[in-house]
């Protein structure tokens, strides 16, 4: 038990009856992959694979892992090949791929030889490829932190301060102790409550074009930490070397604008509403017309914030300067920029430059970019699946799209098929209508499991069928950027000479283990025994 073969091969067989059990689970059913591509800890690039199918004992949508492969490059043909073989080796038919879910690069979305498009052409034109949500909702707040100079500005100035406060771990320990103390007084006076998972400690990480959630977070610390981060700023102003001295000064003259606090807050709001979209779209259980009212809600939010959320910003901004003694300019008077030239802004009154020149510019192009993004909807595809939503007491059931989304699969449903169709769809909507077991349902995913709960998905399996082929249609890549997440903890700076089929059998146990924990210990001692020919003790 203590040689490293033996421990390798109990993890092997640990792994396959792992991942038996989720091959049982997809069955001879459709499903959709999910691949992306990324460089382990030793610098081999890894092609992870997720597939995403419908559950036949509870109808519920599903998200498992399956594996992951040494690719020795990142082109199309390579990475198909390599997913090719990792379902073969599985014994899942290409044939039965009905959705593809990538993050938009161009070797994978490319029209002519991305991925898509080699799949789509090897026996499965109907594995319709959707690009990631989460990454494209990345796209656009980057797209628009780059694209108006009053957010690039501002992100240069967290950038500068990163240099200033971060390089040194003495000045990081500074914010820290600061931090504490400040939680203390506040404990003391009463103005906060001590509990589990509150006053936990935070920290200045920089934003990454890359990673979700980080412009949110980034800002949203400064924010808690302002006092803190001018302290320190001011510490190394006055006691620290000449360079580090002058930057320090700049950069607290900056954040100690109405400049800077005013896009700040601006920034922090877009991205709160943001954030939420973000994190919704990232459940394994989301199905696709749902993640379309959630991208179409954000944008009525943010339309709302434009037309009436002026003035509840300005009284954030104005209360937040008045608390850390930052003046607050007179709104009719002329704008004069803080730490940049007049030449680089219009001649305006403050009301016009901070009203119109950003507060109103800035949400017309990130609503802009919404919708150049996610235009999903103009995909007819996508808007026949709303007809089958059962949200509202199906208020959008439209039979004629229905039936025209049925045609978009034609090895599923042939011309007698869809004349069935059309007559279970009348008989459907009726039963509907009057179960009251169907009533309040919000989404395709419950749908599909209270039609599976109550056994009418046998009565009416055409429209079963369906319902399931617009599940498997993925919505986001998270559950393959958390296989990266996890990589990074199996095969670390310490173990970085880990074989690719350890990392592999470490990986699907770690990742599915609610689906390793099902899986009986005969089993797994039946297979070790079956490995090969052993001496062993009686």
């Amino acid at each position: 038990m203590i040689s490293p073969s033996i421990q390798k091969d109990i993890i092997n067989c640990c792994a396959k009856e792992t991942t038996r059990c989720i091959i049982e689970e997809v069955g001879d059913d459709y499903f959709a992959i999910l691949a992306d591509e990324s460089s382990d800890v030793s610098q081999k690039e890894q092609l992870a694979l997720v597939l995403r199918f419908v559950n036949r004992d509870s109808g519920k949508v599903m998200e498992r892992f399956l594996g992951i492969v040494h690719v020795g490059d990142t082109t199309a043909l390579t990475l198909k090949d390599a997913i090719m073989s990792l379902l073969v080796e599985h014994s899942l038919s290409p044939s039965m791929i009905r959705g593809q879910g990538y993050d938009g690069a161009s070797n994978m979305k490319g029209e002519i030889n991305g991925l898509r498009t080699l799949i789509m052409n090897n026996d499965t034109p109907s594995a319709y490829y959707i690009h990631c949500f989460a990454h494209q909702l990345q796209l656009t707040l980057v797209a628009v932190a780059k694209k108006n100079d009053s957010c690039g500005w501002i992100f240069e100035i967290l950038a500068n301060l990163l240099n200033v406060v971060g390089v040194s771990c003495k000045r990081r320990e500074m914010i820290r102790q600061d931090q504490a103390q400040e939680v203390a007084r506040a404990l003391d006076v009463g103005d906060i409550v001590s509990g589990s998972g509150l006053n936990q400690e935070l920290g200045l990480k920089r934003p990454g074009d890359t990673r979700w959630s980080s412009h949110y977070k980034s800002l949203s610390n400064i924010i808690l930490l302002f006092p803190t981060i001018v302290k320190v700023l001011v510490h190394i102003g006055k006691h620290g070397v000449s360079e580090d001295k002058f930057k320090a000064q700049i950069v607290l003259g900056q954040l100690e604008s109405f400049d800077f606090v005013f896009i700040a807050y601006l920034m922090l709001t877009i991205f709160g509403y943001t954030n939420d979209l973000c994190v919704a779209l990232q459940r394994k259980e989301q199905d696709i017309v749902n993640a379309m009212e959630l991208v179409t809600y954000t944008k009525i939010v943010l339309q709302k914030m434009r037309e009436q959320g002026w003035d509840t910003l300005l009284n954030k901004v104005t209360s937040f300067c008045a608390k850390h003694g930052i003046v607050v300019p007179t709104m009719d008077s002329p704008y004069v920029p803080q730490g940049r030239s007049r030449r680089f802004v219009e001649e305006a009154t403050n009301q016009h430059h901070f009203r119109v020149g950003i507060f109103l510019r800035v949400i017309d192009l990130l609503l802009q970019e919404l919708d150049d993004r996610f235009n999903e909807r103009n995909m007819e595809i996508l808007m026949c699946m709303a007809c089958l939503s059962p949200k509202d007491n199906f208020s959008s059931f439209d039979k004629d799209k229905v039936l025209k989304l049925a045609s978009f699969y034609p090895e599923e449903f042939s011309s007698f098929d869809l004349m069935t169709l059309e007559c279970q769809l009348d008989i459907f909507m009726e039963n509907m209508l009057n179960d009251e077991r169907f009533q309040g349902l919000n989404d395709l995913n419950s749908l599909s499991m209270m039609l599976v709960k109550t056994n009418k998905h046998k009565t009416f399996p055409l429209i079963h069928l369906l319902i399931k082929l617009m599940l498997i249609l993925p919505v986001a890549t998270a559950s393959v950027e958390r296989v990266f997440s996890a990589m990074t903890c199996v095969k670390n700076k310490l173990r970085n000479s880990m074989g690719d089929q350890l990392m592999n059998d470490c990986l699907v146990t770690f990742i599915e283990k609610d689906v390793f924990l099902r899986v009986f210990d005969e089993k797994v001692v039946e297979r070790f025994q079956n490995m090969k020919t052993r001496r062993m003790k009686v």
